[in-house]
Protein backbone atom coordinates (compact mmCIF):
# COMPACT_ATOMS: atom_id res chain seq x y z
CA UNK A 1 0.00 0.00 0.00
CA UNK A 2 1.15 3.54 -0.71
CA UNK A 3 1.08 6.35 1.84
CA UNK A 4 -2.34 7.57 0.64
CA UNK A 5 -3.81 4.05 1.05
CA UNK A 6 -4.06 3.48 -2.71
CA UNK A 7 -2.81 0.11 -3.98
CA UNK A 8 0.68 0.05 -5.45
CA UNK A 9 0.82 -0.49 -9.20
CA UNK A 10 1.53 -4.16 -9.87
CA UNK A 11 4.82 -4.84 -11.60
CA UNK A 12 4.41 -6.19 -15.12
CA UNK A 13 6.78 -9.15 -15.01
CA UNK A 14 6.63 -9.84 -18.74
CA UNK A 15 7.51 -6.25 -19.58
CA UNK A 16 10.34 -6.25 -17.05
CA UNK A 17 11.83 -9.42 -18.54
CA UNK A 18 11.55 -7.77 -21.95
CA UNK A 19 13.70 -4.93 -20.61
CA UNK A 20 16.27 -7.31 -19.16
CA UNK A 21 16.47 -9.15 -22.49
CA UNK A 22 16.88 -5.82 -24.31
CA UNK A 23 19.73 -4.90 -21.95
CA UNK A 24 21.55 -8.13 -22.88
CA UNK A 25 20.95 -7.48 -26.57
CA UNK A 26 22.69 -4.12 -26.29
CA UNK A 27 25.99 -5.72 -25.29
CA UNK A 28 25.83 -9.46 -26.07
CA UNK A 29 25.69 -11.32 -29.37
CA UNK A 30 24.22 -14.68 -28.43
CA UNK A 31 24.13 -17.55 -30.94
CA UNK A 32 20.34 -17.95 -30.97
CA UNK A 33 17.16 -16.19 -29.90
CA UNK A 34 16.61 -19.00 -27.41
CA UNK A 35 19.84 -18.05 -25.65
CA UNK A 36 18.51 -14.56 -24.86
CA UNK A 37 15.38 -16.12 -23.35
CA UNK A 38 17.32 -18.58 -21.22
CA UNK A 39 19.83 -16.04 -19.91
CA UNK A 40 17.10 -13.52 -19.07
CA UNK A 41 15.16 -16.12 -17.10
CA UNK A 42 18.37 -17.21 -15.39
CA UNK A 43 19.04 -13.62 -14.27
CA UNK A 44 15.60 -13.49 -12.69
CA UNK A 45 15.77 -16.91 -11.07
CA UNK A 46 18.95 -15.88 -9.22
CA UNK A 47 16.73 -13.52 -7.19
CA UNK A 48 14.53 -16.42 -6.08
CA UNK A 49 16.98 -18.82 -4.46
CA UNK A 50 14.95 -18.88 -1.24
CA UNK A 51 11.88 -20.03 -3.20
CA UNK A 52 13.53 -22.71 -5.32
CA UNK A 53 14.54 -26.32 -4.74
CA UNK A 54 17.02 -26.25 -7.60
CA UNK A 55 19.10 -23.93 -9.73
CA UNK A 56 20.46 -24.30 -13.24
CA UNK A 57 24.14 -23.65 -13.82
CA UNK A 58 24.70 -21.27 -16.75
CA UNK A 59 27.68 -22.05 -19.00
CA UNK A 60 28.98 -19.70 -21.69
CA UNK A 61 31.44 -21.83 -23.67
CA UNK A 62 33.36 -21.36 -26.91
CA UNK A 63 36.19 -23.03 -28.82
CA UNK A 64 38.15 -19.79 -29.30
CA UNK A 65 38.93 -16.62 -27.32
CA UNK A 66 37.17 -13.38 -28.21
CA UNK A 67 33.71 -14.90 -28.47
CA UNK A 68 31.96 -12.68 -25.93
CA UNK A 69 31.89 -15.10 -22.99
CA UNK A 70 33.38 -12.76 -20.42
CA UNK A 71 31.20 -9.89 -21.59
CA UNK A 72 28.12 -12.07 -21.20
CA UNK A 73 29.20 -12.88 -17.64
CA UNK A 74 29.83 -9.18 -17.02
CA UNK A 75 26.26 -8.27 -17.99
CA UNK A 76 24.88 -11.11 -15.86
CA UNK A 77 26.90 -9.67 -12.96
CA UNK A 78 25.04 -6.35 -13.15
CA UNK A 79 21.63 -8.06 -13.09
CA UNK A 80 21.98 -10.66 -10.34
CA UNK A 81 21.99 -10.35 -6.54
CA UNK A 82 25.20 -10.32 -4.51
CA UNK A 83 27.25 -11.21 -7.57
CA UNK A 84 30.74 -12.50 -6.80
CA UNK A 85 33.04 -12.85 -9.81
CA UNK A 86 36.18 -14.97 -9.65
CA UNK A 87 38.67 -16.53 -12.03
CA UNK A 88 39.91 -18.96 -9.39
CA UNK A 89 38.68 -20.01 -5.98
CA UNK A 90 39.21 -22.90 -3.60
CA UNK A 91 36.34 -25.07 -2.52
CA UNK A 92 36.77 -23.87 1.06
CA UNK A 93 36.46 -20.24 -0.03
CA UNK A 94 33.32 -21.03 -2.04
CA UNK A 95 31.67 -22.83 0.86
CA UNK A 96 32.38 -19.92 3.17
CA UNK A 97 31.10 -17.44 0.60
CA UNK A 98 27.76 -19.24 0.46
CA UNK A 99 27.62 -19.43 4.26
CA UNK A 100 28.40 -15.74 4.78
CA UNK A 101 25.81 -13.35 6.13
CA UNK A 102 23.92 -11.16 3.67
CA UNK A 103 22.10 -13.72 1.56
CA UNK A 104 22.87 -16.34 -1.03
CA UNK A 105 25.50 -15.10 -3.51
CA UNK A 106 25.49 -15.46 -7.28
CA UNK A 107 28.87 -17.01 -8.10
CA UNK A 108 30.33 -16.05 -11.49
CA UNK A 109 33.32 -18.09 -12.68
CA UNK A 110 35.26 -16.53 -15.53
CA UNK A 111 37.99 -18.52 -17.33
CA UNK A 112 36.50 -21.73 -15.95
CA UNK A 113 38.78 -23.65 -18.33
CA UNK A 114 41.69 -22.80 -16.00
CA UNK A 115 39.81 -24.62 -13.24
CA UNK A 116 38.94 -27.77 -15.20
CA UNK A 117 41.24 -27.62 -18.21
CA UNK A 118 43.84 -30.29 -19.03
CA UNK A 119 46.50 -28.56 -16.93
CA UNK A 120 44.28 -27.92 -13.92
CA UNK A 121 44.51 -31.37 -12.32
CA UNK A 122 40.80 -32.00 -12.00
CA UNK A 123 39.91 -29.72 -9.06
CA UNK A 124 37.65 -32.40 -7.66
CA UNK A 125 36.64 -30.33 -4.62
CA UNK A 126 35.46 -27.42 -6.76
CA UNK A 127 33.69 -29.87 -9.05
CA UNK A 128 31.97 -31.32 -5.99
CA UNK A 129 30.85 -27.85 -4.93
CA UNK A 130 29.37 -27.12 -8.36
CA UNK A 131 27.77 -30.55 -8.70
CA UNK A 132 26.13 -30.64 -5.30
CA UNK A 133 25.05 -27.00 -5.09
CA UNK A 134 22.44 -27.16 -7.83
CA UNK A 135 19.96 -28.69 -5.34
CA UNK A 136 18.72 -27.19 -2.08
CA UNK A 137 19.97 -28.97 1.00
CA UNK A 138 23.34 -29.94 -0.45
CA UNK A 139 25.99 -29.73 2.26
CA UNK A 140 29.63 -30.67 2.66
CA UNK A 141 31.50 -31.45 5.84
CA UNK A 142 34.59 -29.27 6.33
CA UNK A 143 37.19 -28.80 9.05
CA UNK A 144 37.26 -25.40 10.74
CA UNK A 145 39.59 -23.92 13.32
CA UNK A 146 43.30 -23.32 13.76
CA UNK A 147 46.12 -25.77 14.33
CA UNK A 148 45.16 -28.58 16.66
CA UNK A 149 41.95 -26.79 17.60
CA UNK A 150 39.86 -28.24 14.78
CA UNK A 151 36.20 -29.10 14.55
CA UNK A 152 33.84 -30.10 11.78
CA UNK A 153 31.02 -28.05 10.36
CA UNK A 154 28.44 -28.53 7.62
CA UNK A 155 28.50 -25.99 4.81
CA UNK A 156 25.82 -25.42 2.18
CA UNK A 157 26.74 -25.17 -1.50
CA UNK A 158 23.31 -24.18 -2.86
CA UNK A 159 23.61 -21.04 -4.96
CA UNK A 160 23.27 -19.79 -8.52
CA UNK A 161 26.47 -20.24 -10.57
CA UNK A 162 27.31 -18.92 -14.04
CA UNK A 163 30.53 -19.86 -15.84
CA UNK A 164 32.47 -18.75 -18.90
CA UNK A 165 35.38 -20.57 -20.50
CA UNK A 166 37.08 -22.15 -23.48
CA UNK A 167 36.35 -25.69 -24.56
CA UNK A 168 34.04 -27.77 -22.44
CA UNK A 169 33.38 -28.74 -18.83
CA UNK A 170 33.16 -32.04 -16.97
CA UNK A 171 30.04 -33.95 -17.97
CA UNK A 172 28.71 -33.86 -14.43
CA UNK A 173 28.60 -30.06 -14.61
CA UNK A 174 27.31 -29.86 -18.18
CA UNK A 175 24.29 -32.00 -17.32
CA UNK A 176 23.37 -29.46 -14.64
CA UNK A 177 23.78 -26.48 -16.97
CA UNK A 178 22.02 -24.38 -19.53
CA UNK A 179 24.74 -24.29 -22.18
CA UNK A 180 25.24 -21.25 -24.41
CA UNK A 181 27.85 -21.99 -27.09
CA UNK A 182 29.26 -18.58 -27.94
CA UNK A 183 30.78 -17.62 -31.29
CA UNK A 184 32.94 -14.82 -32.60
CA UNK A 185 30.90 -11.97 -34.03
CA UNK A 186 30.29 -12.18 -37.75
CA UNK A 187 31.13 -9.08 -39.83
CA UNK A 188 27.46 -8.10 -39.92
CA UNK A 189 26.93 -8.52 -36.16
CA UNK A 190 27.44 -5.48 -33.97
CA UNK A 191 26.60 -4.52 -30.42
CA UNK A 192 27.05 -1.53 -28.20
CA UNK A 193 30.43 -1.18 -26.44
CA UNK A 194 30.08 -1.83 -22.72
CA UNK A 195 31.47 0.86 -20.41
CA UNK A 196 31.30 -0.29 -16.81
CA UNK A 197 31.25 3.15 -15.18
CA UNK A 198 28.21 4.08 -17.28
CA UNK A 199 26.31 0.90 -17.99
CA UNK A 200 26.81 -0.93 -14.71
CA UNK A 201 24.47 1.56 -13.01
CA UNK A 202 21.83 0.90 -15.67
CA UNK A 203 22.13 -2.82 -15.06
CA UNK A 204 21.82 -2.32 -11.32
CA UNK A 205 18.58 -0.40 -11.80
CA UNK A 206 17.18 -3.41 -13.64
CA UNK A 207 18.64 -5.71 -10.99
CA UNK A 208 16.81 -3.85 -8.23
CA UNK A 209 13.55 -3.93 -10.17
CA UNK A 210 13.99 -7.65 -10.72
CA UNK A 211 14.48 -8.08 -6.99
CA UNK A 212 11.32 -6.10 -6.29
CA UNK A 213 9.26 -8.12 -8.78
CA UNK A 214 10.68 -11.44 -7.58
CA UNK A 215 9.63 -10.57 -4.04
CA UNK A 216 6.02 -10.34 -5.27
CA UNK A 217 6.11 -13.76 -6.97
CA UNK A 218 8.10 -15.54 -4.27
CA UNK A 219 5.23 -17.66 -2.98
CA UNK A 220 3.89 -18.37 -6.46
CA UNK A 221 7.26 -19.71 -7.59
CA UNK A 222 7.82 -21.63 -4.36
CA UNK A 223 4.56 -23.54 -4.91
CA UNK A 224 4.86 -23.86 -8.69
CA UNK A 225 5.04 -27.15 -10.59
CA UNK A 226 5.58 -25.89 -14.12
CA UNK A 227 4.44 -28.11 -16.95
CA UNK A 228 7.46 -29.47 -18.75
CA UNK A 229 7.60 -29.85 -22.53
CA UNK A 230 7.00 -33.39 -23.73
CA UNK A 231 10.06 -35.55 -23.34
CA UNK A 232 11.86 -33.24 -20.88
CA UNK A 233 12.42 -35.42 -17.81
CA UNK A 234 15.04 -36.29 -15.20
CA UNK A 235 18.08 -33.98 -15.04
CA UNK A 236 17.03 -31.65 -17.92
CA UNK A 237 13.70 -31.16 -16.15
CA UNK A 238 15.53 -30.30 -12.91
CA UNK A 239 17.63 -27.74 -14.78
CA UNK A 240 14.73 -26.02 -16.53
CA UNK A 241 12.04 -26.17 -13.85
CA UNK A 242 13.11 -22.96 -12.05
CA UNK A 243 13.39 -21.04 -15.32
CA UNK A 244 9.95 -22.17 -16.49
CA UNK A 245 8.49 -21.23 -13.10
CA UNK A 246 9.81 -17.68 -13.58
CA UNK A 247 8.42 -17.54 -17.12
CA UNK A 248 4.98 -18.71 -15.98
CA UNK A 249 4.95 -16.08 -13.24
CA UNK A 250 5.83 -13.37 -15.77
CA UNK A 251 3.12 -14.37 -18.23
CA UNK A 252 2.72 -12.78 -21.65
CA UNK A 253 4.80 -14.56 -24.28
CA UNK A 254 7.38 -15.77 -21.78
CA UNK A 255 5.85 -19.19 -20.95
CA UNK A 256 5.75 -20.08 -24.65
CA UNK A 257 9.18 -18.65 -25.41
CA UNK A 258 10.67 -20.39 -22.37
CA UNK A 259 9.44 -23.81 -23.41
CA UNK A 260 10.64 -23.32 -26.96
CA UNK A 261 14.07 -22.34 -25.59
CA UNK A 262 14.02 -25.33 -23.25
CA UNK A 263 13.46 -27.80 -26.09
CA UNK A 264 15.95 -26.11 -28.44
CA UNK A 265 18.80 -25.79 -25.95
CA UNK A 266 18.38 -29.31 -24.57
CA UNK A 267 18.43 -30.65 -28.11
CA UNK A 268 21.53 -28.59 -28.95
CA UNK A 269 23.29 -29.80 -25.81
CA UNK A 270 22.50 -33.45 -26.50
CA UNK A 271 23.61 -33.11 -30.12
CA UNK A 272 27.03 -32.02 -28.87
CA UNK A 273 27.29 -34.81 -26.34
CA UNK A 274 29.93 -37.43 -26.83
CA UNK A 275 28.81 -40.83 -25.64
CA UNK A 276 30.98 -42.49 -23.05
CA UNK A 277 33.37 -45.11 -24.36
CA UNK A 278 31.14 -47.86 -23.03
CA UNK A 279 27.97 -46.50 -24.64
CA UNK A 280 29.83 -45.95 -27.91
CA UNK A 281 30.97 -49.59 -27.81
CA UNK A 282 27.48 -50.89 -27.08
CA UNK A 283 26.00 -48.80 -29.89
CA UNK A 284 28.62 -49.91 -32.41
CA UNK A 285 28.07 -53.54 -31.43
CA UNK A 286 24.33 -53.21 -31.95
CA UNK A 287 24.31 -51.14 -35.14
CA UNK A 288 27.52 -52.14 -36.91
CA UNK A 289 28.58 -55.55 -35.66
CA UNK A 290 25.65 -57.74 -34.63
CA UNK A 291 23.02 -56.09 -36.88
CA UNK A 292 20.48 -58.81 -36.08
CA UNK A 293 22.84 -61.75 -35.52
CA UNK A 294 22.26 -63.66 -32.31
CA UNK A 295 25.96 -64.25 -31.48
CA UNK A 296 29.44 -63.26 -32.64
CA UNK A 297 32.96 -64.59 -31.90
CA UNK A 298 35.28 -62.08 -30.26
CA UNK A 299 37.71 -62.26 -33.19
CA UNK A 300 34.94 -61.32 -35.61
CA UNK A 301 33.79 -58.46 -33.37
CA UNK A 302 37.30 -57.03 -33.13
CA UNK A 303 37.86 -57.25 -36.88
CA UNK A 304 34.77 -55.17 -37.56
CA UNK A 305 35.44 -52.62 -34.80
CA UNK A 306 39.08 -52.10 -35.72
CA UNK A 307 38.16 -51.38 -39.32
CA UNK A 308 35.58 -48.69 -38.58
CA UNK A 309 37.12 -45.48 -39.91
CA UNK A 310 34.99 -43.16 -37.76
CA UNK A 311 35.42 -45.02 -34.47
CA UNK A 312 38.15 -44.91 -31.79
CA UNK A 313 38.74 -48.66 -31.51
CA UNK A 314 41.88 -48.85 -33.66
CA UNK A 315 43.70 -46.46 -31.29
CA UNK A 316 42.64 -46.00 -27.67
CA UNK A 317 45.88 -44.32 -26.63
CA UNK A 318 45.58 -40.89 -25.03
CA UNK A 319 48.60 -39.34 -26.72
CA UNK A 320 48.00 -40.72 -30.21
CA UNK A 321 51.71 -41.46 -30.63
CA UNK A 322 51.69 -45.16 -29.72
CA UNK A 323 48.55 -46.73 -31.20
CA UNK A 324 46.71 -48.95 -28.76
CA UNK A 325 44.00 -50.96 -30.53
CA UNK A 326 41.08 -52.53 -28.71
CA UNK A 327 41.94 -56.06 -27.57
CA UNK A 328 39.83 -58.99 -26.46
CA UNK A 329 40.80 -58.26 -22.85
CA UNK A 330 39.87 -54.56 -23.15
CA UNK A 331 36.58 -55.48 -24.86
CA UNK A 332 35.72 -57.83 -22.01
CA UNK A 333 36.62 -55.22 -19.40
CA UNK A 334 34.46 -52.53 -21.03
CA UNK A 335 31.45 -54.79 -21.44
CA UNK A 336 31.71 -56.24 -17.92
CA UNK A 337 30.65 -52.82 -16.57
CA UNK A 338 27.17 -53.57 -17.91
CA UNK A 339 24.86 -56.43 -16.99
CA UNK A 340 22.80 -59.08 -18.71
CA UNK A 341 19.01 -59.25 -18.22
CA UNK A 342 19.61 -61.48 -15.14
CA UNK A 343 21.77 -58.68 -13.62
CA UNK A 344 25.06 -60.59 -13.96
CA UNK A 345 28.02 -58.89 -15.72
CA UNK A 346 28.29 -59.32 -19.48
CA UNK A 347 31.06 -61.86 -20.12
CA UNK A 348 32.30 -63.75 -23.19
CA UNK A 349 30.94 -67.26 -23.61
CA UNK A 350 31.79 -70.19 -25.85
CA UNK A 351 30.28 -70.13 -29.34
CA UNK A 352 30.14 -73.25 -31.49
CA UNK A 353 31.70 -72.43 -34.86
CA UNK A 354 32.12 -75.59 -36.93
CA UNK A 355 34.33 -77.93 -34.94
CA UNK A 356 35.56 -75.17 -32.58
CA UNK A 357 34.07 -73.16 -29.70
CA UNK A 358 35.80 -69.78 -29.65
CA UNK A 359 34.82 -67.18 -27.09
CA UNK A 360 32.29 -64.56 -28.12
CA UNK A 361 29.19 -62.63 -27.15
CA UNK A 362 25.46 -63.26 -27.42
CA UNK A 363 22.90 -60.64 -28.44
CA UNK A 364 20.61 -61.82 -25.64
CA UNK A 365 23.32 -60.93 -23.10
CA UNK A 366 23.69 -57.45 -24.59
CA UNK A 367 19.99 -56.76 -25.16
CA UNK A 368 19.26 -55.16 -21.79
CA UNK A 369 22.27 -52.82 -22.00
CA UNK A 370 21.35 -51.88 -25.58
CA UNK A 371 17.85 -50.94 -24.47
CA UNK A 372 18.95 -48.94 -21.42
CA UNK A 373 22.03 -47.08 -22.64
CA UNK A 374 22.02 -46.76 -26.43
CA UNK A 375 20.18 -44.16 -28.50
CA UNK A 376 17.08 -45.47 -30.32
CA UNK A 377 17.75 -48.26 -32.77
CA UNK A 378 17.88 -46.74 -36.27
CA UNK A 379 15.89 -49.75 -37.45
CA UNK A 380 18.20 -50.41 -40.36
CA UNK A 381 20.91 -53.02 -40.76
CA UNK A 382 24.39 -51.69 -41.30
CA UNK A 383 25.53 -51.69 -44.92
CA UNK A 384 27.96 -54.32 -46.16
CA UNK A 385 30.86 -51.90 -46.29
CA UNK A 386 30.56 -50.97 -42.63
CA UNK A 387 29.72 -54.36 -41.18
CA UNK A 388 31.25 -57.74 -41.83
CA UNK A 389 28.64 -59.52 -39.80
CA UNK A 390 26.90 -62.85 -40.02
CA UNK A 391 23.29 -61.75 -40.48
CA UNK A 392 20.47 -64.01 -39.37
CA UNK A 393 17.43 -63.43 -41.56
CA UNK A 394 14.71 -65.81 -42.61
CA UNK A 395 16.61 -68.78 -41.19
CA UNK A 396 19.65 -68.30 -43.43
CA UNK A 397 23.18 -67.19 -42.64
CA UNK A 398 24.36 -64.29 -44.79
CA UNK A 399 27.97 -63.08 -44.62
CA UNK A 400 30.36 -60.96 -46.61
CA UNK A 401 32.66 -62.80 -49.03
CA UNK A 402 35.85 -63.94 -47.34
CA UNK A 403 34.59 -63.26 -43.83
CA UNK A 404 33.34 -66.81 -43.23
CA UNK A 405 36.66 -68.42 -44.10
CA UNK A 406 38.61 -66.08 -41.80
CA UNK A 407 36.41 -66.84 -38.80
CA UNK A 408 35.27 -70.40 -39.52
CA UNK A 409 31.75 -69.37 -40.45
CA UNK A 410 31.96 -71.54 -43.58
CA UNK A 411 31.40 -74.61 -41.42
CA UNK A 412 28.27 -73.39 -39.75
CA UNK A 413 24.82 -72.12 -40.47
CA UNK A 414 21.99 -70.51 -38.57
CA UNK A 415 20.80 -73.83 -37.14
CA UNK A 416 24.26 -74.48 -35.70
CA UNK A 417 24.49 -71.01 -34.18
CA UNK A 418 21.06 -71.37 -32.58
CA UNK A 419 22.01 -74.76 -31.10
CA UNK A 420 24.53 -73.25 -28.69
CA UNK A 421 23.04 -72.70 -25.24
Amino acid sequence: MTSNNTPATPIDGAALLDEVEAFHRRFNIFPTEHAYVAVTLWDAHAHLMDALDGTARLAFLSPEPGSGKSRALEIVETLTPRAATTVNASANALFRLVAADGGTPTVLFDEIDTVFGPKAGGNEEVRGFLNSGYRRGAKSLRCVGDGANQSTEWFSSFCAVAMAGLGSLPDTILTRSVIIRMRKKAPNETCEPYRRRVHEKQGHVLRDRLAEWCATIHEQVAEAWPEMPEGVVDRPADVWEPLLAVADAAGGQWPERARAACIALIKAASAGDEASQGVRLLTDLRDRVFCGADRMPTAAILEVLLNLDDAPWADLSEDGHNPKPLTARALSKLLSQYVRPDNSPIKPRGIRVGSGTPKGYYAEDLSDAWKRYCPPDPGESATADTSATSQVSGGESVAEDGFESRHMFAETDTRTLRSVG
